[in-house]
């Protein structure tokens, strides 16, 4: 604006009310005239730089918790193009309901037990529904977070298991089981596991950046204490206990849910800065690593099924990828590029390995879930403490001193992180196999053999997801059939 006086100023607010009477002009007009400052169209002092850096910061955090949430559509499409057709509806609104009921039990209970006032560093106490802060911006991100772990569940105890159990571990988890852990790694006001605690354990604490224990291993150990309680598939192995395959429909929904949840990936470890003024070397960072690790697992686990089979795997290399964005969520601002490549290498191996051996102990995942997440999330929680650079230690967390013990020499970080892995899958295991095993006693786990013949779309939700000439049912006549004889022309 060439001019900054009075009457050109409130000419250009009356304007902007006559295009919208409910609208705030003041962001536009100091925009126009910085020197002047706003409040709704009258004068007043600008806001302070402070102030505008915090509003940027809760804005990136906000826009990363927007992409994480993208994440339910990754899991969503790919748990639906991993399961046979006829089960489609039924994987999908329990996809859905993920963030539902997620939210509703994050906001009444998890946030309290993560992020409420400690209770000697086991777990919080208070601001239960909100009830004591407003840290509106990091509830949404966080729940976003939570909804990730109860969805991991869901794919490796898909296509036999009822709904009522879906729902009852879900509560579960979301409201109790995360939370707890979610205290110990990343509460400031005394997880004992904390790197942000004033006084963290062995002085450095368990570094877990965006969370490949804290959420995706405590998701697969979920799932695998759900998909040993209830079962394999009908036909998932025969009567000499060897595997027999059950492909998934579609090929096109597992690419297209793999894509989703790499994309969103960005917004769940550079996010996990929870704030980007003065962090933008560190966030390009993590996302370059993000990057190498989802990278190195794709192509690694290509060329192993490769070299195994004769064929190149889709549904085996898309898995890689997620099990190389696993393998890296932990240490990715902590670990150079070229690092982030070994992990995700390494990561492809592990994932392979803990499929075979699901396979082996006759336990049926039809995601591989428990080898994505639960193994590769152990995976990169230990790698942090082999590989993390001193310096970005400090700069993330304001560890001094320390490092991993390949690149600093230093063990301190690596004991802590097993101790870690070891504490948070034995209350993991404990409790959600726990859990299961009641469900299963009580006959809430598993649909009966006739209900899994036909397919859940049907038998739980009335209908098929796609409509052909197989699918098609045939409604009868209320007037009973018809006369041959009157029907001839």
């Amino acid at each position: 604006m060439a001019s900054c006086d009075p009457t050109t100023l409130s000419q250009v607010s009356e304007y902007l009310n006559t295009l919208n009477p409910t609208l705030d002009a003041s962001p536009l007009l100091s925009v126009l005239c910085p020197a002047e400052g706003f409040q709704g169209r009258h004068l007043q002092e600008a806001p302070d730089a402070a102030q505008v850096a915090a509003d940027v910061d809760v804005q990136f955090l906000l826009t990363s918790g927007y992409l994480v949430f993208i994440m339910q559509a990754g899991f969503a499409m790919l748990e639906a193009g991993s399961v046979r057709a006829k089960n489609t509806i039924n994987v999908l609104l329990k996809n859905v309901l993920d963030a539902c009921v997620g939210a509703i039990f994050w906001y009444l209970l998890g946030w309290g037990f993560a992020y409420g006032e400690d209770a000697g560093g086991f777990i919080g106490s208070n601001d239960f529904a909100l009830s004591v802060t407003n840290d509106f911006p990091n509830w949404f991100f966080q729940w976003t977070f939570a909804a990730t772990t109860a969805t991991i569940v869901s794919g490796a105890v898909a296509e036999r298991t009822k709904f009522v159990a879906y729902l009852a571990y879900s509560i579960f988890l979301v409201s109790f089981v995360y939370p707890v852990v979610v205290h110990w790694v990343w509460s400031s006001d005394g997880g004992w596991l904390s790197a942000f605690d004033a006084s963290p354990i062995n002085d450095v604490g368990m570094v877990d950046y965006a969370g490949s224990a804290v959420v995706h291993m405590t998701g697969g150990w979920a799932g695998l204490c759900g998909a040993f309680f209830v079962g394999p598939r009908l036909g998932r192995f025969d009567e000499n206990g060897d595997p027999v395959p059950i492909k998934g429909h579609s090929v096109t929904l597992q690419v297209l849910g793999t894509f989703f949840l790499w994309y969103g990936w960005y917004g769940f470890n550079p996010g996990s800065a929870l704030a980007v003024v003065t962090y933008s070397t560190q966030i390009a960072r993590t996302a370059v690593t993000t990057t190498m690790g989802a990278a190195a697992g794709g192509v690694t686990v290509l060329c192993i099924t490769y070299f195994r089979t004769g064929h190149y795997d889709l549904s085996a290399s898309l898995n890689g990828v997620l099990a190389g964005l696993v393998s890296i969520t932990a240490g990715c601002p902590v670990i150079e590029p070229w690092s982030a490549l070994l992990a995700g290498f390494v990561g492809g191996f592990v994932f392979l390995g803990w499929s075979k051996l699901m396979l082996a102990l006759r336990i049926d995942d039809p995601l591989d879930a428990v080898a994505v997440h639960g193994a590769c999330g152990a995976w990169g929680a230990f790698y942090v403490g082999l590989m993390a650079r001193q310096d970005y230690l400090l700069t993330a967390y304001g560890i001094e001193n320390n490092g991993g013990l390949f690149q600093e020499g230093k063990g301190d970080l690596l004991g802590t992180a097993v101790l870690g892995i070891v504490v948070i899958s034995a209350w993991t295991l404990g409790l959600m196999g726990t859990f299961f095993f009641l469900l299963k006693t009580i006959g809430a786990l598993r649909i009966p053999p006739e209900e899994e013949e036909m397919g859940l779309d049907v038998s739980h939700h009335g209908g098929h997801a796609y409509e052909t000439e197989d699918t098609k049912v045939e409604v009868p006549d209320p007037e009973g059939p018809a006369d041959p004889e009157t029907d001839k022309a």
